[in-house]
Order: structure tokens, then sequence, then C-alpha cells
């Protein structure tokens, strides 16, 4: 592409860049609402096909062999720009964003508010599905600084190591354990709740808010990209969204992709009931 989109594009940026050639735009919203409205383009991808799905922690990362396949299905070149959204501002986006940047492929845009600010400003829209033009896209390595496993985040929270700063970002009520989805609630030791919602701004077609105002309420938390961030929530779904505003602050994140699905089905793991963060 002759002019790079930002990490957070908006719809008209976008709109006018459509034309361009190496550019891959992929759609992570229902397949109902894809088959309604899409910015023209846009190929349907499902969300499981970016996860290994496998119990206790079906959110984790995808085979290389599996990651393969699929983006050589989808066409993805070296030199190929992506552009990611879905229809509920942003998670699966984000974990796009995530996955790409595992496999190295680091040319990408969010899709601020997806589908629904490209309504709201009555942007041009598809219905038909587009089927993309493969490739032969080989997933040579999975980088794995931008994630982090069990066995070292335990390792962190067990000798209270000081080079993290974890990012729950799951409801209040999952956070404190008044609401289990997985054998145990509760929270890891150390970590800070901040709901992804919180982030999003309803009122601009699902945008998100402003980058400042949502670094003011980490900071107060004690999330200020100081160390690296390790965020989650219970499949690294809605915690996709914190990957990108991470990286959109400038701030080195760490995706923990077998999130409480994993850490709370394992008796083994330290965890913390109730609203205190130690």
């Amino acid at each position: 592409m002759t002019s790079p989109l930002p990490l957070i594009v908006e719809p008209a940026e976008l709109e006018a860049m459509l034309h361009q050639d190496n550019l891959l735009i992929l759609d992570l919203g229902k397949a109902d609402t894809y088959q309604q409205a899409h910015v023209p383009g846009a190929i349907s991808v499902s969300p499981a096909d970016i996860q290994l799905g496998i119990k206790p922690a079906p959110g984790k990362l995808p085979t290389k062999e599996q990651l393969s396949i699929l983006f050589s299905r989808l066409g993805l070149k070296a030199d190929t720009h992506v552009v990611v959204y879905d229809d509920d501002g942003g998670p699966w986006a984000g974990r796009m964003i995530w996955v790409l940047d595992s496999i190295g492929h680091k040319h990408y845009s969010f899709l601020n508010g997806g589908i629904h600010s490209w309504l709201a400003e009555q942007l041009p829209v598809e219905a038909q599905a587009n089927s993309p033009i493969a490739s032969d896209y080989e997933v040579s390595d999975i980088d794995t600084s931008v994630s982090i496993s069990k066995d070292d985040l335990l390792a962190a929270v067990t000798f209270k190591e000081s080079s993290y700063q974890i990012w729950d970002a799951r409801s209040y009520k999952e956070y404190t354990g008044e609401k289990a989805v997985s054998a145990r609630g509760g929270h890891l030791p150390s970590a800070q709740s901040y709901e992804f919602s919180r982030a999003l701004d309803a009122d601009r077609n699902m945008r998100l808010r402003d980058l400042g105002e949502i670094k003011a309420e980490l900071n107060e938390l004690g999330i200020n990209g100081e160390q690296t961030i390790v965020s989650h929530c219970q499949t690294h779904r809605r915690s996709g969204l914190s990957y990108v505003i991470c990286k959109a602050l400038g701030w080195h994140m760490q995706a923990y992709d077998g999130s409480w699905s994993e850490w709370g089905n394992d008796p083994s793991t330290p965890i913390v009931e109730g609203e205190s963060a130690n």
C-alpha cells in the first residue's frame, strides 16, 4: 500500500483506501450480521478459526499448521495490510491483532467502532459474501513474546515479581468471584479489574473512548505500562480489546490466552476472592 493506515483507523479513513491493492479486510462479527451488511470487500472469519478450541482453555492460540491453513485460505501475503473489525465493540478484532502479532505479521489496523460506526456514517456496504484468493502463506514461527503461559504467570504471582501488571478484563462480578464461570471464581493475585466495555463509547457507535481518559483510569489502578501488562478474561476474547488499547498507548502487553478458563479450572493455582487485589 502507498499510504499505510494507522493502528486505530476511522471509518472515513478506511473508506478512502478501499481501492488500494494489498488490502485484506476481515469481518469477525456474527455471520448473520455479515450477511445483512459488511464493509465492501470484507471477508467473514469465524472467531472459532482463531481459537484452539480445546477445553479447559479453548481460547489458546491455534497451532502453526492451523494458522497456516487459515491465512493461506484468506490470501494473506507478507505485504498485505489487514484491517479487522467486528460487531461487538472490538474484542474479536483485537484478538485477531494479537494473532497477527503471534505469527509475525505487523501490517494491520483496527476499525474503530467496527460495523456499528461504519453503518452510522452511512458508508457503502455489501450484502453478498466475498471469497478470498488463496495464497501459499505459511507460518514459520510463533512469536511467544506477545503471550504468557500459565506456568510463567504462576511463577510471577508466586514470587510476587514486579515486572508484570495484571489487567483483568472480565466483569467485576467475575473478578470478585460472585459469578463463577469456571470451577472456581475470583481473580489472580495482584490483578486489577477494568472491564473491557468501560473503554467503549456507546454514544459514538462503540468506538474506543478517548485514549487519554482510558489511560488515566488504568493509571489509577496501577496499570501504567512501566512493566509488561498481562491481560486476560475468560477465553481471551474481551482481553483482545485490552491488547489493542495497550498497543495504542505504546505499552508492551502479553496476552494470557489460557485466561480464567485455564486458571480457574486448575485447583493448584492461587486465587483471590472479593474486592482485594492482593
